[in-house]
């Protein structure tokens, strides 16, 4: 056996420091992993859909939210429109929401059951069954934030069920999570400056 390699393998000390050397580098890894697929996700909620096609005549994607859609202004929903719905579709659901709300994720409308041949959510309208936001009531609560500019989520998604049950903000993410076939996402801005 060579020299080094037997006085590597008699040495306790040096094993144990190997050891700890290898657990820090596949630490560092996992981490910078992890953080490469948070930010790749982040990525592709701010550049929109990768199969339908969401787009509001009210705002562009990565732009400002008018005021009129806030709860400074009329605080109604804008218009929003969609193309190439996967075959198989069975209706549609809707959340929009605000994940940089300082107490976390804040839901401003969950809508369910829109009907499969739907292509458009005119301005100020109810598309389908509405459920409970984080205001405490159904219907849509446009942009409120506190202080800054927060990103606001417009998610459609494609489902495979006519309709489905959802009576919380929870039951409808998890069902909606269970049930997609295909989603798309319309990111805009709003900050009460």
């Amino acid at each position: 056996m060579p020299k080094i390699a037997e006085n590597f393998i008699n040495n306790p000390l040096l094993i144990v420091s190997m050891r700890v050397v290898i657990l820090f580098l596949f630490l560092c890894a996992f981490i910078l992993g992890c953080a490469t697929t948070k930010e790749d996700i982040n990525k592709t909620y701010e550049k929109g859909g990768e199969s339908m096609k969401l787009s509001s005549n009210a705002f562009q994607n990565g732009s400002m939210i008018p005021s009129k859609y806030a709860c400074k202004g009329d605080n109604i929903n804008p218009q929003l429109s969609w193309s190439d719905a996967p075959a198989g579709t069975k209706s549609f659901a809707l959340i929009v929401d605000d994940p940089d709300a300082p107490a976390g994720t804040w839901v401003h409308w969950l809508v369910k059951d829109i009907l499969a041949d739907t292509r458009e959510i005119k301005e100020d309208s109810i598309p389908g069954t509405e459920v409970e936001n984080d205001f405490g009531k159904e219907g849509y609560g446009g942009p409120c934030p506190p202080s800054g500019v927060h990103r606001y989520f417009f998610k459609l998604y494609a489902l495979n069920v006519a309709s489905f049950d959802a009576y919380s903000k929870s039951d409808f993410y998890n069902k909606v999570d269970q049930l997609k076939i295909s989603e798309s996402v319309l990111m805009g801005k709003y900050s009460k400056g």
